[in-house]
């Protein structure tokens, strides 16, 4: 009798909360839309603080960099000096895991920056740079030196894991006329069924 009561009284109290929840979300006032579109995304939030960093990187040279004297040299410098903050095992040749993809213990090769990580990086930075008045002409992230580097990275940690780069392959659009090269399974088997199936 007591439970009865006490979930007698707790289910009715607890649905006049639920009304006086409801009622009270009712009279709190939505935000405008414009106030979750001018959320930076993902993408943009990176870049700022990739930005910032590669700023903050720049003020702490000696001598100081300003943004106008910086060029390609301090780009490379930038992400060689990023690798101490690497995840990416990479192997030297004389290690005994060299050009192996799957490890079978420890060693003490360096970790890096993943080249994926660095070509990223480096995207961002280069729109960056001229969202922030260089020019496309002078942006030190377009230089083909970086190309270069990267390129070099991407090959070397290609060849310490043992698994080559493929270069992805951007997807083609289906043609409509697909389904027309080929039967479907099931018109294929009704019409190869015997006739007193």
């Amino acid at each position: 009798m007591l439970n009865d009561r006490v979930g007698g009284e707790g289910s009715s109290s607890s649905s006049s909360a639920q009304a006086a929840s409801a009622d009270h979300h009712q009279l709190e006032p939505q935000p405008p839309p414009a106030a979750a579109a001018a959320q930076p995304s993902r993408y943009e939030s990176q870049k700022r603080r990739d930005w910032n960093t590669f700023g903050q990187y720049l003020r702490n040279q000696r001598p100081p960099v300003g943004l106008p004297q910086c060029n390609y040299s301090h780009v490379l410098e930038f992400m060689r000096y990023l690798d101490q903050f690497g995840k990416t095992k990479v192997h030297g040749q004389g290690c005994p895991f060299f050009g192996q993809p799957e490890p079978a213990g420890p060693c003490a090769c360096p970790l890096r920056q993943a080249w994926g990580s660095l070509d990223a990086l480096v995207g961002r930075l280069r729109a960056a740079y001229e969202e922030n008045g260089g020019s496309q002409e002078t942006n030190p992230f377009a230089n083909g030196a970086i190309r270069v580097y990267l390129r070099e990275v991407r090959d070397s940690q290609a060849k310490a894991r043992g698994i080559p780069y493929k270069k992805k392959k951007k997807r083609r659009k289906p043609n409509n006329s697909s389904n027309d090269q080929g039967m479907s399974s099931t018109t294929f088997h009704q019409m190869h069924q015997s006739p007193g199936v």
